[in-house]
């Protein structure tokens, strides 16, 4: 297991989410990420996670961050749409592509998956969408 292989194999999978203008590995927040550079995507690495049992090779979590921001500014449509759009390719590039169902990321992991909460806010009361996705990637060494 080499971390930085299974980080950037994550990162190589979702940048080709068609749409986006912004794509780093270097987090800013959507304030600063002007409604020109959007929609917009940052892969941040998160938590680690290790459990040994004797006798058996580690076996580690690895945890990433994505964020997603999108600002449409044209008023006859919610501001969720450009947000639900980006989304629906998140799912589809996680997708489990083996025979056991998981996704591998190539063969790096035995498992790559979404996890938990998918956090968002719409947009409401503005133009600006948000949603913050936890990635989970299992390995062992």
């Amino acid at each position: 297991m080499t971390r930085e292989s299974i980080y950037s194999a994550l990162f190589a999978k979702l940048s080709g989410i068609s749409g986006l203008v912004t794509v780093s590995r270097r987090l800013k927040h959507y304030s600063d990420v002007s409604p020109s550079e959007q929609p917009a995507m940052f892969v941040t690495q998160a938590a680690q996670f290790v459990k040994q049992t004797k006798g058996l090779p580690s076996q580690y979590t690895l945890e990433a961050k994505i964020w997603v921001y999108t600002n449409d500014p044209d008023p006859t449509k919610a501001p969720a749409q450009a947000i639900n759009d980006i989304m629906d390719q998140v799912d589809a590039i996680l997708k489990p592509t083996t025979p056991a169902n998981k996704q591998t990321l190539g063969g790096l992991v035995e498992h790559c998956w979404i996890d938990g909460e998918i956090i968002t806010d719409e947009g409401t009361l503005g133009d600006q969408s948000v949603a913050i996705y936890t990635i989970k990637m299992q390995t062992t060494t």
